[in-house]
């Protein structure tokens, strides 16, 4: 991680001066294992050297330990893993396919040369702002050979796995080599921050936001400035990683930011001394990484907040996405003690359950703040949990969903940049806090000297066992989902859409109906789509508040009705003449329905009043729109 030895040793020092806690018992040293093994040899004596070869290197170690991370992913992600492409999350299966199709994105990126930060090829003709929509270019571009080998679904699952085994395994990295000395300490750590139930609860719809892996170089980055003899060279190291994890989500760089900004403002106000060492490297390494990761960023973020289709600030709904105070002693609803009734209300949806560290892991947490109050880096660890656990409350604070009293959120919301977060995830950083509070933990018990030592340490293990069994990890739920047709697969579709054109699947593809997305992927977005699921700005216009969706559609809130309710409406002339124009305006060459779509029968019966008879191909009813959408028609 570190480019020399001269930055390793100024990053060791950054830690080492937050605390000076007793050095852990970490066995003999290399030099004592030589002698002994040697003295052994000589008096013949060679019980102990066969121990040795049964021991584990640290190496091994930190294999076993990503081997574990990375089958507890699989296993995670194992229903889905059975058939990637008919299968997804249970209750909600819109961000996945949104996910799809911003995988497809990336091949169109990659192979096409297409703009990467804004596309017309979903609501169409006004577009999407990718910048404003977490495209995940960094992640997406990775996986276009995949994409283009075995499908975006594949792509989407792949990504699901390994954002979790690769957090997991990017904080044991970092917290073995730089925070902890004791493996074990550094797996319960790297596991909890990979596999904790707000990680788990996004694994199913955010492979965004549970790929964190580079979350912990930063912040490791960050606290190598402090004391850092090349703030320079540091603070552009700094620039990469941040510039990497901007393409992967800028909401979860944002909180890393903030935590590292809290955590090191707790330090200093516990021993301000540090300031004055600190403030010189830290201001050099800061400015160094603000002027390369600004120069790199300053475009995209033009797009983004002022290209075409860009929205500022995020709809009331959303922002006021709070957790309930009990939500922190319940265990999450993907969890082995977890019961997804039993946590109705306590979170916005279950997509979003940020909080839920069960009853004897919230408890075993302040005993270790109780324990270990004396060190700073506790302390500070313990005031930046807490006070993010309080902002996840949102603007409403509420406990078993009565509301107690008012958050500081409340008048934290409208400032620039927070107008855009969902406060709930704020406990994904109190989440981290916490796993790194078990870390220290673990380490301080395993080096206590007392008479019995293998008594504390047995008591240690069974005091992660009880605070973690109840949180343990299961397999992800998932519902089956209708395939993508044979007539977009089979390329049918190519006879009637031109490149200016699109296909118009039925229902319209919108917030809860997402179908049409997977088919477009399914493509690699070669045909345009209009609707679709994603963030824009109110009725289209650029610059105000997000909402999802597009403009309103009268046919796409029509057959939208039909589909949920099976009634078929009686349209009027002026119905068809309105319905009709719309068509016109996303230049409609067919609209598609499957035969396997819900309530289809009055689905066709709908759409035959709009277009005349449909036509039975392959496994979809078709109308072909051209004569009536064409520009002379």
């Amino acid at each position: 991680m570190d480019g020399a030895g001269g930055a390793a040793r100024d990053g060791a020092t950054a830690v080492a001066t937050i605390d000076s806690p007793p050095a852990p018992d970490t066995g003999r040293s290399p030099v004592e294992v030589t002698g002994r093994t040697a003295g052994a040899t000589r008096t013949g004596t060679t019980a102990p050297v066969a121990a040795r070869r049964w021991r584990w290197s640290p190496r091994r170690q930190d294999l076993a330990a990503y081997a574990v991370f990375l089958l507890a992913a699989l296993w995670v992600t194992s229903r889905i893993w059975i058939d990637p492409a008919g299968r997804v999350a249970s209750l909600y299966s819109s961000d996945p396919a949104q996910v799809q199709f911003f995988l497809a994105h990336s091949v169109r990126v990659v192979l096409h040369g297409e703009f990467p930060f804004y596309t017309e090829q979903f609501n169409y003709p006004d577009g999407v702002n990718l910048m404003a929509n977490t495209a995940i270019l960094a992640l997406g571009i990775p996986m276009v050979p995949v994409t283009l080998l075995f499908g975006p679904a594949v792509s989407f699952v792949l990504l699901v796995t390994l954002g979790l085994a690769g957090t997991a395994a990017a904080w044991y990295h970092v917290l073995s080599r730089h925070l902890v000395r004791n493996r074990l300490a550094a797996a319960v750590g790297g596991w909890f921050c990979g596999f904790s139930p707000a990680m788990l609860s996004h694994a199913s719809w955010h492979p965004n936001i549970i790929s964190q892996y580079l979350l912990p170089f930063i912040v490791w980055r960050v606290l190598v400035l402090s004391r850092t003899r090349r703030p320079i060279r540091d603070g552009l190291l700094l620039a990469l990683l941040v510039t990497a994890q901007a393409f992967i989500n800028e909401e979860i760089l944002l909180f890393t930011a903030l935590t590292c900004a809290v955590f090191l403002l707790a330090v200093v106000v516990q021993e301000p001394h540090r300031w004055a060492a600190a403030w010189r490297p830290m201001a050099l390494g800061l400015s160094a990484c603000a002027v390369l990761a600004g120069a790199l960023l300053a475009y995209p973020l033009h797009i983004q907040f002022a290209g075409p289709m860009a929205y500022h600030g995020l709809s009331d709904a959303v922002r006021d996405y709070g957790n309930d105070i009990a939500a922190f002693f319940a265990p999450g609803s993907p969890t082995l003690g977890g019961n997804q009734r039993a946590n109705v209300g306590l979170a916005p949806n279950y997509s979003e359950e940020n909080a839920f560290l069960g009853w004897s892991l919230a408890l075993l947490t302040v005993g270790i703040v109780c324990w270990l109050r004396r060190e700073v880096m506790v302390r500070a660890l313990a005031v930046t949990g807490a006070l993010f656990a309080v902002l996840s409350l949102g603007e409403r604070i509420s406990w078993w969903h009565r509301e107690v009293a008012t958050g500081p959120w409340e008048w934290l919301v409208r400032l620039p940049l927070l107008d855009a977060v969902v406060p709930t995830r704020f406990g994904l950083i109190t989440s981290v806090t916490v796993a790194i509070l078990l870390a220290i933990a673990v380490e301080r018990a395993w080096s206590l000297r007392l008479p019995d030592r293998r008594t504390a340490r047995t008591l240690t293990v069974a005091g992660l066992v009880l605070a973690l069994l109840p949180i343990v990890p299961m397999p992800l739920n998932v519902v089956s989902r209708p395939p993508v047709p044979k007539f977009i697969t089979a390329d049918r579709w190519r006879a009637y859409v031109g490149p200016d054109q699109t296909l118009v699947p039925i229902p319209v593809p919108s917030m809860g109906n997402t179908n049409g997305m997977r088919w477009a992927a399914a493509t690699n977005l070669d045909f345009k789509i209009p609707g679709g699921y994603f963030l824009a700005p109110r009725n289209g216009n650029t610059g105000d508040p997000g909402r999802f969706g597009g403009r309103p559609s009268g046919v796409g809130e029509l057959l939208q009705e039909v589909a949920t309710t099976g009634r078929t409406p009686k349209l009027d002339d002026r119905q068809r003449r309105r319905f009709l124009d719309e068509l016109r305006h996303w230049r409609a060459a067919i609209l598609v329905l499957p035969f396997s779509q819900q309530n289809v029968e009055p689905l066709r019966r709908t759409v035959e009043q709009l277009a005349g008879p449909g036509r039975r191909e392959l496994d979809v009813w078709v109308w072909d729109v051209r004569t009536l959408t064409s520009r002379e028609a």
